[in-house]
């Protein structure tokens, strides 16, 4: 192989000076996810500008423990979503839900556990605190269960899981 060898590609990289030592800098940095500093090191060695190496992509998969699909994709979105786009991380929605209970939120249901009862009841239970919690606008809904495990590490013993 002798210099650059460049497959006729839909996506051809070529990156600018300064994109090129944005990559280089994130790199050796090395603070990110190994995808994204896999995605850098792919765009490096895809760059067919005059300071890139223009790698094939099957030399990229090869050297950097990849495969080639994953080199296409990053191919691909440099060139459809931009230079940004490939060094951040999606957000998937459906990946971890969203906390119900924040710091404040949390703090507001403490202090109602350790508040007195509601008339007629001996103690605090889920479905009471439940109930309380969203009468109340500290949150929007809640279930009985994520109101368990929000108090299970310092409650457990003050809170009857009861429904009564």
């Amino acid at each position: 192989m002798a210099g650059k060898e460049i497959a006729v590609k839909k996506y051809v990289v070529r990156l600018s000076a300064d994109e090129r030592e944005k990559l280089s800098e994130f790199v050796r940095s090395g603070k990110r996810s190994a995808q994204l500093l896999t995605k850098a090191r792919i765009l490096l060695k895809a760059d067919v500008s005059n300071a890139g190496e223009g790698w094939s992509d099957s030399k990229i998969a090869a050297a950097l423990d990849t495969s080639v699909a994953n080199v296409e994709r990053t191919r691909r979105q440099l060139l459809e979503e931009g230079f940004e786009a490939v060094l951040t991380r999606k957000y998937n929605p459906r990946s971890t839900p969203r906390r119900i209970f924040d710091g404040v939120a949390e703090a507001k249901l403490i202090a109602l556990a350790c508040g007195p009862a509601p008339a007629g009841c001996a103690r605090w239970t889920l479905s009471l605190l439940e109930e309380k919690v969203v009468e109340l606008n500290i949150v929007e809904k809640a279930s009985d269960n994520t109101i368990g495990r929000t108090l299970k590490k310092t409650f457990s013993s003050r809170i009857s899981s009861s429904n009564g």
